[in-house]
């Protein structure tokens, strides 16, 4: 659960990077200038910081996007000044927000040559207001994913010390140390937590192969799975002996020997 979890969060966090940069789009619209020094102003837009890639349309490419996106009849529209050339410019994901991207408008617009600068203000806005709303709802349920596996850990881990009651107390009564009597089902934990980490670890890879199957773009790189996976197993581990520790340690502790 947690695995899953975590991977959904990861690809979650990759689409809202994504559509934040998409939507924080900006455009750069040019006087009309010779071809030179359109293609001078977009060299120079892609060293600004903060700015991710640039795309240079020109004038030509402005006429065949409209005539593809308008069909027939589009002709009548199309003059020179209606489609100047342009430069539209992807931000980095740190730079995709409103007072970033108006930052940059207002320094774009101060240079020569350049007529307008246009983005999307009000979507981008919306974007991220919903963004955030689905950030906090993910963390909560990502808690309590978290706390609902603790919960069923810890439980099975107090079955299992439960009914192996009566050695405890056998131990305890020919002189066994608490320490000694821990070392078994600690090293069980942590066996037990590892291969179930190892388990949740292949059944996360099979789950993320038919995902993947089925949506492609949701593909992460192999680092990332191998990063996830170890990650899982490592929790895994620590969760076998921090149950079998505490509960033993409290069991022992309670025992009766009499």
């Amino acid at each position: 659960m947690i695995g899953m979890f975590a991977l959904m969060s990861y690809q979650a966090q990759q689409v809202s990077t994504w559509l934040k940069q998409r939507v924080g789009e900006l455009e750069v619209f040019i006087n009309d200038v010779e071809e030179p020094i359109a293609v001078a102003l977009d060299a120079r837009t892609a060293l600004v910081p903060g700015v991710a890639e640039t795309d240079y349309v020109s004038k030509e490419q402005a006429r065949a996007i409209f005539r593809e996106e308008f069909g027939e009849g589009s002709e009548v529209f199309l003059d020179e000044p209606f489609l100047p050339a342009s430069i539209k410019v992807r931000v980095d994901s740190d730079y995709a927000n409103a007072d970033s991207l108006q930052s940059l408008v207002e320094e774009f617009s101060s240079w020569n040559h350049v007529n307008e600068v246009v983005f999307n203000q009000p979507l981008l806005v919306k974007v991220q207001q919903n963004l955030r709303l689905l950030t906090v709802t993910g963390l909560a349920v990502g808690m309590l994913v978290v706390l609902a596996s603790l919960f069923l850990v810890g439980n099975t881990i107090r079955l299992t010390i439960y009914a192996r009651r009566l050695l405890i107390r056998t131990m305890k009564l020919v002189g066994a140390t608490d320490s000694f009597i821990q070392q078994p089902f600690i090293i069980e934990g942590i066996a037990q937590g590892t291969v179930a980490g190892v388990t949740a670890t292949i059944v996360v890879w099979i789950l993320y192969g038919g995902m993947v199957g089925y949506l492609p773009q949701l593909a992460v790189s192999a680092w990332v799975l191998l990063l996830l996976g170890f990650a899982i197993i490592g929790v895994g581990a620590v969760l076998g002996w921090a149950g079998s520790f505490f509960s033993v340690r409290r069991f022992i502790k309670n025992v009766a020997l009499h």
